[in-house]
């Protein structure tokens, strides 16, 4: 078990240049591969720029670089403008698409006293580690798998196995451990690295992932500069947790704000190449909600949501039982064959609700009013809403509109945000 290459810090901003001898100094390491797999995450994590290490490390390998299948979880396959955008000169006949219902093999299953002791006692059903039939059997030696760590709502930090045994993970995996880290509390979990669902997915690596070829992770860590630009803080190439671990301690000094009071009204954009559903779209209450007043408005500016689930089963869970908190979910899960067997759509929809706290005020571009209200979320006009609080006016952080305090996020998948007494209780 090995740490190939490390760097970063909070003040790094590593070119392209060194990005790509960072990794091939890693890859180097490795000696001789044949047959190589790489596992990068899909273009809803564009900014995470895996998709630049994925296009070096096809330089690297070149035609042994044989198979590429993006970490899909439950999200759509991309399209092939998303692919040549995301991935540039790798070659397209390259890519795979993985079927969490379908083309998934279960390398072991974690015993439910297991289970029982990470959940406080909420839940002992076993954890089948699932992963897609390519890692086992498709004759690599060698699975590169590529990702950003950063604070996460199901798993405290995303990345690492995670990209594994959820990112190509089938049903019941996905299901299961979403469900654990709703019921043991998201407000929990997000921005530390020890959780439950991590214990469980840390677990599979250490016990079920024999039969697989080598798995080496390279991990970065990602934020906004000073000028609003993009940058790379650090990247770790290992095939063990200190890698994963190295990458979160950097995350949680970028991606992590730490404020000394609560916000009374956040105004959240989201991209709309990267953001069509609320599934995906719903990062602006999770991110945010440790961070929000009692009593606060969180409004979400959407112009490209256009559906709630991108699994159609969970689109028409969420349309019929709406984000209705923790005790009507657990409720519903008890009493509906249909949700008890879509336990990632249950987690969705406490994860999703303010519990009452706060008004989540959807402003969509193509849903309607009655669509957002029936899950119970408030509806703003899009157009009425922008116009008030610009995108492309507003910077990150506290803003001044028309007299009044308002926090704006322009994208958030970057980060957490959180009051520090929220946090610390």
């Amino acid at each position: 078990m090995s740490l190939f290459f490390a760097t970063g810090s909070s003040t790094t901003e590593l070119s392209d240049d060194q990005i790509r001898a960072g990794l091939f100094e890693a890859l180097a390491k490795l000696g001789d591969r044949k047959r190589v797999l790489a596992v990068p995450p899909d273009f809803t994590r564009m900014h995470s720029q895996s998709g630049v290490l994925t296009e070096m490390a096809a330089e690297f390998f070149g035609d042994k670089l044989v198979d590429v299948l993006p970490a899909l979880g439950t999200h759509k396959a991309m399209t092939d403008h998303e692919i040549a955008t995301m991935f540039g000169k790798t070659p397209r006949h390259l890519f795979r698409v993985h079927d969490w219902r379908n083309d998934i093999v279960t390398l072991g299953e974690i015993p439910s006293e297991f289970m029982l002791e990470v959940s406080e006692g909420k839940l002992d059903y076993t954890w089948p580690a699932q992963v897609n039939k390519l890692l086992r059997d498709g004759g690599h030696d060698l699975i590169l798998s590529i990702g950003q760590v950063v604070p996460h709502e199901v798993v405290g930090m995303a990345n690492g196995s995670k990209n594994i045994f959820v990112g190509t993970g089938g049903v019941m995996g996905i299901h299961r451990s979403h469900f654990l880290g709703a019921v043991y509390g998201m407000e929990r979990m997000m921005g530390r690295a020890d959780t439950p669902v991590r214990r469980v997915l840390n677990y599979a690596s250490e016990h079920f992932t024999g039969d697989l070829p080598q798995i080496v992770y390279v991990q970065t860590v990602v934020n906004k500069n000073a000028a609003g630009k993009l940058v790379m803080r650090g990247m770790y190439v290992g095939d063990d947790k200190e890698c994963f671990e190295l990458a979160a301690a950097l995350s949680l000094q970028c991606n992590f704000l730490m404020m000394d009071r609560e916000i009374k009204k956040a105004v959240v954009f989201l991209d709309p190449h990267e953001f069509r559903s609320t599934w995906l779209g719903n990062k602006s209450i999770y991110r945010t909600r440790m961070a929000l007043a009692d009593g606060a408005e969180l409004i979400v500016l959407a112009p490209g949501v256009h559906e709630f689930g991108e699994d159609a089963t969970i689109d028409v869970l969420i349309r019929k039982y709406g984000y209705c908190g923790t005790p009507a979910a657990l409720e519903a899960v008890k009493q509906n064959a249909d949700l008890s067997s879509n336990l990632s759509a249950a987690a969705h929809l406490i994860h999703s609700s303010s519990e009452g706290r706060f008004t989540i005020r959807y402003c969509p571009g193509h849903l309607t009013q009655q669509e957002i209200e029936s899950v119970h979320f408030a509806y703003g006009d899009l157009a009425t809403y922008t116009a008030k609080y610009d995108p492309e006016k507003l910077a990150d952080g506290w803003n001044s509109v028309d007299g009044e305090e308002i926090f704006f996020i322009s994208n958030p998948g970057l980060g957490l945000w959180a009051y520090e007494g929220r946090f610390n209780d």
